[in-house]
């Protein structure tokens, strides 16, 4: 039997076992007409902007003993379903949930709210939409009511008119949104996966550093027929990795399985984190070696796709031009071919070298709290406007706007001879190459984050393998050392075009920033960065 319809049979025998007590209907408020949970629609603004996007908020009172669900009410229950009736040129989006609470009774698990919360729904208003507009916005709202001898389903009609406006928002609602959104599980920032094994249990690997504290944890899984709510939940860790372990579904589809599921992970403080799990291979015997194979895949594919990123790091346009400088001078050198392979191996030294002790403070920083990571970082908005700031202030250094001292002291370094000029090249080298990696230095912190100590400084290594590998390559083959083109006019016209991602980066922090913050807080971080363009 499919899980809805489990539901709604188990919820047909609750009303069974209701029908003799209807003549006493004293014992159950919500039959004598008294509302169990109470809904009240409420905007974050009241005059919300034509082209930007505001929140809703359904604010949700249970009474003393009774709860509502989640969206995913695990072995009863039944979800919140909205019916909305909206004016011309407005749309709202789903509902974004908070962390749900735990209830069990008898054998069936419960996702359930036991206190006042909230659920938040993204409105957008059109452009399109005059200014002064009358936005009336309704919903038929339907949901569950239970405690533990009784589930009864509500209803409401809530409704709010709205005005089109400048998007002014009260101190007063800021506040309450804002303590609202920091219920909501926050995204986790990297790739969980998952297999199966013979015995029908799942194992979810989640990449999580052990710097994160969990106090008595629990997995809600959203999607529907992947694991039993009921079942036990095993948590353990393989460095920094978190490994769930639980019982598959009953209606686990074995013939055509799900490549991904949506989750949340409580860990059990209050906070939570939303997380997309995808399938990482077929059903395993042995779900412990399937673990350490599985870490050593991550471990791999993390080491060569640094690798990969430092290599496509020397084709950016504040790094070929050291590189192509050093490599010009070899040509010049009179030790012949060791003399050439020495200073490569020391232009590799001095890469690498930098590379580690940047690993090394991102690893110190990750030790140093238990919320230091990079994707929880991404939630703060000074983060945000700090990023959107470097980004345009490279993009204006690539279009010409401004210049820096970074490749003529890499020139005048190029120029030195021996080994003590190819090792400093290769330390410059690293550090231009930084603030130029974009997503390919993204993937080396994503990875310092997840690893544990020694994979993560491997996989620095390996970024700093893959910036040295061109040199590298040209010290030890003469072949390609007269292939390599000369620096010449065309360099500039390349620069020129990498300005354009670069803005583009800056463009999607911005609108980040604006789903962050009110439309006046993006517009003083525009501000920002006009004031940078002026000054650089």
């Amino acid at each position: 039997m499919p899980t809805f319809l489990y539901r709604y049979f188990v919820l047909f025998c609750l009303v069974l076992m209701l029908t003799p007590q209807i003549g006493a209907a004293q014992e159950f408020p919500g039959i004598s007409g008294e509302v169990l949970i109470k809904s009240t629609l409420i905007a974050e603004t009241d005059q919300p902007a034509p082209g930007s996007s505001s929140t809703l908020a359904v604010f949700m009172e249970p009474q003393s003993g009774w709860h509502g669900y989640w969206k995913q009410p695990g072995s009863i229950g039944l979800p919140p379903q909205f019916n909305w009736q909206l004016p011309e040129g407005v749309s709202v989006g789903d509902a974004a949930y908070p962390v749900p609470q735990t209830l069990m009774t008898g054998d069936l698990m419960n996702h359930v709210y036991e206190h006042p919360y909230a659920l938040l729904l993204p409105i957008e208003i059109d452009a399109s939409v005059p200014a002064g507009t009358s936005l009336p916005i309704s919903v038929d709202f339907n949901y569950l009511a239970c405690r533990a001898d009784a589930c009864i389903p509500e209803e409401a009609s809530l409704a709010t008119t709205l005005v089109a406006g400048d998007g002014h928002i009260t101190p007063e609602r800021k506040t309450r949104f804002d303590e609202w959104r920091r219920e909501l599980p926050r995204p986790l920032g990297s790739q969980a996966s998952f297999v199966t094994t013979d015995d029908n249990q799942l194992r979810l690997s989640i990449p999580l550093p052990t710097s994160v504290e969990l106090n008595d944890p629990h997995l809600f899984v959203a999607t529907d027929n992947v694991a039993d709510p009921a079942s036990e939940q095993v948590f353990s860790r393989e460095g920094d990795t978190l490994i769930i372990e639980t019982q598959l579904a009953k209606y686990w589809q074995t013939d055509n399985p799900p490549d991904e599921f949506e989750a949340l992970l409580s860990l059990g403080n209050g906070t939570g984190l939303a997380l997309v799990s995808r399938s990482d291979g077929v059903p395993t015997p042995n779900a412990s070696t399937a673990g350490v194979q599985s870490s050593s895949t991550l471990l791999l594919t993390a080491f060569l796709g640094a690798v990969l990123g430092g290599v496509l790091l020397n084709i950016m346009p504040c790094v070929f031009p050291i590189l192509s400088l050093k490599v010009l001078s070899l040509a010049r050198l009179s030790g012949g071919q060791r003399e050439v392979r020495r200073e490569a191996l020391a232009y590799t030294a001095g890469v690498v070298l930098v590379c580690l002790i940047l690993g090394a403070t991102i690893i110190a920083l990750r030790a140093a709290g238990t919320h230091v990571g990079w994707a929880f970082q991404l939630q703060d908005p000074r983060v945000i406007v700090v990023l959107t700031l470097l980004t345009a202030a490279i993009g204006f250094n690539l279009a010409g706007l401004f210049e820096l001292g970074s490749i003529n002291a890499g020139s005048k370094l190029a120029s030195q001879e021996g080994m003590a000029g190819a090792f400093w090249t290769g330390v410059l080298a690293a550090f231009v190459a930084t603030p130029c990696s974009g997503p390919f230095m993204a993937t080396a912190l994503g990875a310092a984050l997840v690893l544990p100590t020694v994979a993560a400084l491997t996989v620095f290594v390996g970024l700093g393998l893959g910036i040295a590998l061109p040199f590298l390559l040209l010290g030890f083959i003469p072949m390609l050392r007269r292939r390599l083109p000369r620096p010449g006019p065309w360099l500039a016209t390349f620069r020129h075009i990498m300005a354009i991602p670069m803005f583009l980066t800056a463009l999607a922090l911005a609108w980040v920033l604006g789903r962050q913050l009110s439309n006046n807080g993006m517009i003083a971080s525009l501000a920002l960065i006009l004031l940078l363009a002026i000054g650089l």
